[in-house]
């Protein structure tokens, strides 16, 4: 059990016909985590696509989306890395820059609707 594994939160709670999903960071199976914002970023989002198959959901049912940053000139590499992933009609969003473990550079948290 890794250190993340054991923090007192789930990874995704289905409730009022969304999914929720916690804040999801670049980290890859082996724990390292890939140089560069554009890396970064869709390794997080393959992650969060990984999650949501979990309950037959996909990047196309999310609705919202929460995402930190640590340096907020990343902006444009992320925004176009994050355009890779999703299409019309697109999910509503939220940008922040703030702390985050090093040397993660993202979080995204999402809300996806539930299918049926």
């Amino acid at each position: 059990m890794t250190a993340l594994s054991a923090l007192p939160f789930s990874k995704i709670r289905l409730a009022a016909g969304l999914a929720f999903l916690s804040g999801e960071m670049p980290f890859a199976a082996d724990g390292s985590i890939p140089e560069g914002i554009a890396a970064q970023t869709h390794l997080t989002l393959e992650r969060i696509a990984a999650t949501l198959a979990t309950e037959g959901l996909a990047l196309s049912d999310v609705v919202s989306v929460n995402v930190f940053l640590t340096h907020k000139e990343d902006f444009a590499a992320f925004n176009e890395a994050y355009a890779v992933h999703f299409a019309d009609p697109l999910p509503v969003r939220a940008t922040v820059c703030t702390e985050l473990v090093a040397p993660a550079r993202i979080e995204i948290a999402v809300v996806a609707a539930l299918r049926g």
